[in-house]
């Protein structure tokens, strides 16, 4: 049976997607998912209502091109409203800072130095606001869990598709949630 809704078929117990995610967030990161469902809730689902509307008063709907875009996008508007409710519901935030400031927690910036020498600054924060742009990566992932609770010049090693690289840490830097 083949279609385009087909799919190759994944071992559900090898399958990456299926790991749980943690539900930490930075306060910083609440607040930007706060604000993105505010504008949605706000501003974007309400002019989309209307633009369906008027669209749908022009008549035959089975030819509206401007009715059906404007449909779909309400819909999935309205799907991503309803999954960042969800998702804000059960996040934990994390507005402090750990403890002991001289290991690797949540939320800290950290700075590696590899076997050639390279440096390397990451910062640890939750699934929901990972940006390989900024280097943000999530606390879920291989490199994030193999640097949590270690300290300045400990070596770490993280398995890669690559092979195994190596890794030493040459900063630990935390910012003060509260400003």
């Amino acid at each position: 049976m083949k279609g385009r809704n087909m799919t190759r078929w994944r071992d559900p117990a090898k399958d990456p997607r299926q790991e749980p995610k943690s539900n930490l967030i930075t306060a910083e990161g609440a607040a930007r998912l706060r604000g993105i469902l505010d504008h949605l809730s706000r501003i974007k689902r309400p002019a989309l209502s209307t633009k369906v509307g008027e669209a749908a008063a022009l008549g035959d709907r089975s030819e509206n091109a401007d009715y059906t875009y404007n449909k779909k996008e309400l819909n999935r508007v309205i799907a991503r409203i309803r999954y960042l409710t969800k998702r804000l519901d059960e996040l934990q935030i994390v507005d402090r800072l750990p403890a002991d400031t001289g290991k690797v927690y949540f939320g800290a910036f950290v700075t590696l130095e590899d076997d050639d020498g390279e440096e390397t600054k990451i910062r640890i924060v939750g699934h929901d606001e990972t940006d390989t742009a900024k280097r943000w990566i999530s606390v879920d992932a291989p490199l994030a869990k193999a640097l949590l609770g270690k300290a300045l010049d400990d070596e770490v090693t993280v398995d890669a598709p690559g092979g195994a690289t190596n890794y030493v840490i040459t900063e630990i830097d935390y910012r003060d949630p509260q400003g």
